[in-house]
């Protein structure tokens, strides 16, 4: 099968300190995949990488087998690959819906096309309608990430990157917002999942891949992987994860 959004050897640099060491993942078509590791693993790095927002090579990062690294963040949205933001990066003062039509104007300027609609995004999301006319801050954390979710989904992404989407959020929260996740699946939408959370990390992707230090240290199916090994992989031999 072969992948729809792949990187080859993704070496990234923040001015004269290199993040990532020739990172190889792989997403096929309908795939959940998961990034799990510790804080300043690389994870979020590697996301702004294959998004365009850092300057990579261009064989780097392939779409659809077509080398894409270093596009614009821009384009990459009109190819159909979006991100849900760690820490959302909402536009504060304006309502719900302000900000989900902000997408819904830009995937239309770039002729992203795809079957998401603010209908669809209600029935995903009902309080996303409730809400509708609220400015996000007065939103609880819950639901201005279903904003920032709702907000890249009307994209109309192949490919949907999410960069910590559970971060700080009540448990209730994190199990409604990851229930939704294969309705989006279901919709055709890849999903790379940024995770801290192992076992949720685990129970929603397909596969996943361990990064330490900037290197992928483990991949493998994730209903197969032990805690043993992503242990090892997390810090170092001799450690688990609980």
């Amino acid at each position: 099968m072969s992948a729809v959004l792949s990187t080859h050897g993704l070496i990234a640099r923040y001015g004269d300190f290199q993040a990532l060491y020739g990172v190889d993942v792989e997403l096929h078509a309908g795939e959940a995949v998961a990034l799990i590791g510790a804080n300043g693993a690389g994870k979020s790095t590697f996301l702004r990488a294959v998004m365009g927002l850092l300057p990579v090579g261009r064989d780097m990062v392939r779409l659809d087998g077509e080398p894409v690294g270093g596009t614009s963040a821009d384009r990459m949205v009109k190819r159909g690959v979006a991100i849900v933001p760690e820490g959302r990066r909402l536009f504060t003062g304006m309502s719900v819906d302000d900000n989900l039509k902000v997408a819904i104007d830009q995937a239309a300027r770039l002729g992203a096309k795809g079957g998401w609609s603010l209908e669809r995004l209600h029935r995903l999301f009902p309080i996303l309608k409730e809400k509708a006319k609220t400015p996000v801050q007065s939103l609880s954390g819950g639901q201005q990430q279903m904003v920032a979710i709702g907000r890249a989904l009307l994209c109309q992404p192949r490919v949907l990157l999410c960069d910590e989407i559970s971060l700080g959020l009540a448990p209730k929260v994190i199990r409604e917002i990851y229930a939704a996740l294969p309705e989006i699946r279901g919709a055709g939408t890849a999903m790379i999942l940024v995770e801290q959370d192992v076992g949720l990390a685990k129970e929603a992707t397909d596969r996943l891949y361990c990064m330490l230090e900037g290197r992928v240290t483990l991949s493998g199916r994730s209903a197969e992987v032990t805690r043993e090994a992503i242990g090892e992989a997390y810090f170092g031999a001799g450690h688990a994860v609980v």
